[in-house]
């Protein structure tokens, strides 16, 4: 925690790519948070070219960048966008760099769980991967959206407006985020809640590490009536980049909207959040139809202060790092995390959050 004498706190700008540099020489492994695409890849680049091991949280697939909302990203002169991805991940391999790429809440646990439920069975036809971080049922009450701000909401809003790449009958096609809205129950770990879900680009690495599935969307759960806002705020054009005019005062809906709603989705004295996940692979097994799910519902720390989005995020990228540190993890290049944890890799990391309190369900159960 801040404050801790384990921390060292360096202030420098990440674009300063000889002061960043001179940092990463006196680190074994790095772990970036960065919360847009601009900083997050000028970061990234650094430490590949120091041959500084790396864990991101950003829910960017940094090897197929999209293409949407860049939010600034610089690429190398003369490159496009995807060549420049492709150009990282072989750098990384080329400087001898571990890039565990998206290892957090979603992308991270999600990744792992939704990985070793496609392991568990003989063939994988479908998963859906259903994972956010929504305040409390109380703490809802109090905000607009029936949301409160738990990590960079100017990159929430992002998320909102792009189109994002999904597979359908086997193809991979780009859909409208916030479409194929689901409505469930959470029934796990004591609860009953209605929740709902709908498209957003959390897990992209999929659809490179498992383009053989015929069904893969990540889903974005929160409490009933956010959906239903945001798509309003978006039909009325307040989600709009590009700029409006008036009274010769220039300034895009979205930057309006989040200076204006940001103070407001900001926790209030005794707000407190949740972190729920389920997770679901459908396929065959033995020659039967099974499906196997995962389950999360994880509740802040305030004995100690810490929110339940730092403690699934945080946690895992820590968790991450120190398997790299250790040598647990040697894959070389730009690596999701579920193509590096794995088999005793996932127990040990499963483990590892549950020693932190952080409980995943597994469970398996035959299709008729």
């Amino acid at each position: 925690m801040i404050g801790s004498a384990k921390i060292a706190i360096h202030a420098l700008n990440v674009e300063d790519r000889d002061s960043l540099l001179r940092l990463m020489e006196t680190y074994d492994v790095g772990v970036s948070t960065l919360p847009d695409r601009r900083t997050s890849y000028a970061l990234v680049d650094a430490a590949i070219y120091g041959g500084l091991d790396i864990v991101d949280m950003l829910e960017e697939f940094h090897r197929r960048p999209d293409p949407y909302e860049t939010e600034g990203l610089q690429v190398r002169e003369g490159m496009g966008i995807s060549e420049y991805g492709e150009w990282l991940h072989e750098q990384a391999i080329k400087n001898g760099v571990t890039f565990m790429d998206g290892i957090g809440f979603a992308p991270g646990i999600s990744n792992i769980t939704v990985g070793e439920g496609i392991r568990k069975l003989d063939r994988a036809e479908k998963a859906v991967a259903r994972v956010g971080g929504i305040p409390s049922k109380e703490a809802s009450q109090r905000h607009p959206l029936r949301y409160m701000i738990t990590w960079a909401f100017e990159h929430v809003l992002r998320e909102y407006m792009i189109k994002v790449g999904v597979i359908k009958g086997g193809e991979i096609v780009e859909v409208d985020a916030m479409s194929d809205r689901e409505r469930f129950q959470f029934t796990k770990f004591g609860k009953n809640e209605t929740l709902e879900c709908a498209i957003t680009p959390g897990m992209p690495s999929f659809l490179f590490t498992r383009p053989y599935l015929q069904e893969f969307a990540e889903k974005t759960i929160r409490w009933p009536g956010h959906w239903d806002s945001i798509i309003t705020l978006k039909e009325c054009g307040m989600l709009d980049l590009d700029p409006i005019v008036n009274d010769g005062v220039e300034i895009s809906p979205r930057e309006f909207l989040l200076q204006v709603i940001e103070p407001k989705l900001r926790p209030q004295e005794g707000d407190t959040d949740v972190c729920v996940m389920w997770n679901s692979v459908v396929g065959e097994k033995d020659g039967r139809r099974h499906q196997v799910d995962y389950y999360l519902w994880d509740e802040a720390d305030t004995e100690h202060g810490i929110s339940s989005m730092a403690r699934v995020t945080g946690f895992s990228a820590s968790i991450g790092a120190q398997m790299i540190g250790r040598g647990l993890i040697t894959e070389k290049g730009i690596v999701p995390p579920e193509e590096c944890i794995y088999g005793d890799r996932y127990e040990l990391f499963v483990d590892e959050l549950r020693k932190r309190d952080i409980k995943i369900l597994e469970e398996m159960k035959e299709l008729e």
